[in-house]
C-alpha cells in the first residue's frame, strides 16, 4: 500500500491506524528523500509503538547529496532505533549503490544490550558496519553482507558473538584481507564469499561446514579438515589447479563440485595421492581466454578417473577466440588414454561443444569407458535460449563465425561420435536453429565441394 493510500485509510479507520502501530512486519521502500518526505516518514515511524515487531525491511532507493549526509544519517538511526526491538527476528537494511557515497554506518549499539537477542536473520547492503563491542546475537542463524565496509577483525568480533550462525554470505566486502571462521561456530553449514577485492586468506575452523561457494580473485583457502564438506563451488581462474592439488585430501567426502575457471592451462598429471571417492556431480565451466590452439580437453580424463562414484558430468565451454585445432581435415589418428571403467556415470552434458580434436577424443573416451551411461547431450549453441522451447519468439543471436563453427561441430559428431553411441544411450545434439540462424550451412558447403 502506498503512503498516500495508507494515510487515507488511517483518516477514516481507527482500527487501521491501530493495526499499523502494532504491525509485526514493516517493509519500507523509500524513494527520493526530500525534506518534506523525511518529516512525514519521521512522524509515521515515531507513531509506531515498536511492540511485537518481527521483521523489518528498509530499502532506500535514493540519490543523496553528500552535504546532507549527516542529517540523513541521523534520521536513519532514529528510524532503525524504533524498528529494532527485543522481538525482532529479521532485519534488512539496503541502500542503493548510488547512495553509497554518503558512507552511512549502521550503529552497532542497536544490536547490543539485548535489543537483538531474538534476531535470526541480518541483511546489510551498501553501508558501513564496524562492530567493536560485544553484540547480543545469540540466536542469529543467517548473516548476509553485500557491499558492506567491514574489516576482518570487525567481522571476527561479530562472529564471536554469533554462536548459532548457520549461513554466512559475503559479497563485495572490500575491507576484508583475512577471513577467519572460528571453531566456536559449531552450527555453521554454509559459507559464501564472492568478489571481496583485497581478500587474501580464508581460514575455516568451523567443524560442520558442508557447503562453500567462493568466487573472485584467487585467495589462499585453508579449509582445514573439512570432513563434512559435501558441496564446493569455486569461481576463479585457477580453480582447476586448486581442486587438483588440494581438494582430495582437504575435503574427501565431497559429493558435488563446481569449478568455474578461465585459464589456458590444463591439469596434465594424474590425481594420484587420493581420490574424490564420494563425488557424484562434477561441473566444470571453462572459459578459453586466448587464441592458443593447444588446449587439451583429453586431460580431463584424469579428473574423471579420480571420481569412481561420479554420476553426472557437466562441461561448459566458452571461447573468446574461435581458433583451435579442429578435427575437420585432420588426418592424424585419434589419441586414446588408459583409463578406468566408470560404472556409475549416467549423464554427460557438454555445452559449447565445438570441433576441437581433444574434445572429440574426450567424448569418445567417455563412450568407451562407461557402462551405465543413459544420456549424452552435446550442445553446439553454447546453451543459449532457443525458440524451440516456446518461451521465446527467436533464438539467441549467433554471429556467422559461431554458426559456422557449430555446423563444424555437428559434422564432427556425425563423423566420429554417433557410431560409438550404443542403443542404450540417448544422444541429444543441439544445433543452431535453421529458422533463426539463416546462414549457409557448413555441411552444405562441404557436401557441395
Amino acid at each position: 500500500m502506498s503512503f498516500k493510500d495508507a494515510a487515507r485509510a488511517a483518516c477514516v479507520s481507527r482500527a487501521f491506524r491501530h493495526s499499523w502501530r502494532c504491525h509485526p512486519n514493516l517493509i519500507c521502500c523509500i524513494g527520493i528523500l526530500g525534506s518534506d518526505f523525511i518529516n512525514k516518514f519521521d512522524r509515521i515511524m515515531k507513531n509506531h509503538s515498536g511492540i511485537g515487531i518481527k521483521s523489518v525491511k528498509f530499502q532506500y532507493n535514493s540519490f543523496y547529496n553528500t552535504r546532507r549526509s549527516t542529517s540523513i544519517s541521523h534520521h536513519f538511526d532514529s528510524w532503525h532505533q524504533i524498528a529494532i526491538t527485543p522481538w525482532i527476528e529479521e532485519l534488512t537494511i539496503s541502500l542503493s549503490l548510488s547512495s553509497f557515497n554518503m558512507e552511512y554506518s549502521f550503529p552497532c549499539s542497536l544490536l547490543a544490550d539485548g535489543r537483538a537477542s531474538s534476531m535470526r536473520h541480518l541483511y546489510l547492503g551498501n553501508c558501513g558496519f564496524h562492530p567493536t563491542i560485544n553484540l547480543d546475537l545469540r540466536n542469529l542463524t543467517r548473516l548476509h553482507l553485500i557491499n558492506v565496509h567491514i574489516t576482518g577483525d570487525e567481522l571476527g568480533c561479530l562472529l564471536s558473538n554469533s554462536h548459532c550462525l548457520e549461513q554466512l554470505e559475503l559479497m563485495y566486502c572490500n575491507g576484508i584481507i583475512c577471513l577467519k571462521i572460528p571453531s566456536l561456530l559449531q552450527c555453521l553449514s554454509h559459507l559464501e564469499v564472492f568478489d571481496c577485492r583485497i581478500l587474501q586468506v580464508v581460514e575455516n575452523k568451523a567443524p560442520n561446514l558442508c557447503s562453500f561457494d567462493f568466487g573472485g580473485r584467487q585467495a589462499q583457502l585453508l579449509l582445514g579438515e573439512s570432513l563434512r564438506m559435501k558441496r564446493l563451488s569455486l569461481h576463479y581462474p585457477d580453480a582447476m589447479y586448486y581442486a587438483h592439488a588440494k581438494l582430495p585430501s582437504n575435503a574427501p567426502n565431497l559429493e558435488t563440485l563446481t569449478l568455474e575457471c578461465s585459464t589456458d592451462k590444463m591439469v596434465d598429471t594424474p590425481i594420484l595421492p587420493s581420490k574424490f571417492l564420494h563425488l557424484k556431480c562434477l561441473t566444470i565451466d571453462h572459459t578459453i581466454i586466448s587464441s592458443s590452439p593447444a588446449y587439451n580437453y583429453l586431460y580431463l580424463v584424469y579428473f574423471l578417473d579420480a571420481c569412481p562414484s561420479l554420476e553426472t558430468f557437466l562441461l561448459g565451454i566458452s571461447q573468446t577466440h574461435m581458433e583451435h585445432d579442429s578435427i575437420i581435415g585432420d588426418s592424424s589418428h585419434m589419441r586414446q588414454m588408459p583409463g578406468h571403467r566408470h560404472d556409475n556415470l549416467r549423464s554427460v552434458e557438454i555445452t559449447g561443444f565445438y570441433s576441437a580434436k581433444s574434445l572429440i577424443e574426450l567424448t569418445c573416451y567417455i563412450l568407451d569407458n562407461t557402462v551405465a551411461l543413459k544420456y549424452l547431450t552435446l550442445d553446439t549453441t553454447r546453451g543459449f535460449f532457443s525458440c524451440s522451447t516456446g518461451e521465446h519468439d527467436r533464438c539467441f543471436p549467433m554471429d556467422k563465425i559461431m554458426i559456422t563453427e557449430a555446423n563444424r561441430a555437428v559434422l564432427a559428431i556425425q563423423t566420429y561420435i554417433e557410431r560409438k553411441v550404443p542403443s542404450t544411450v540417448k544422444l541429444n545434439v543441439v544445433k543452431p536453429c535453421s529458422r533463426c540462424h539463416a546462414v549457409e550451412s557448413y555441411l552444405e558447403r562441404v557436401e557441395g565441394g
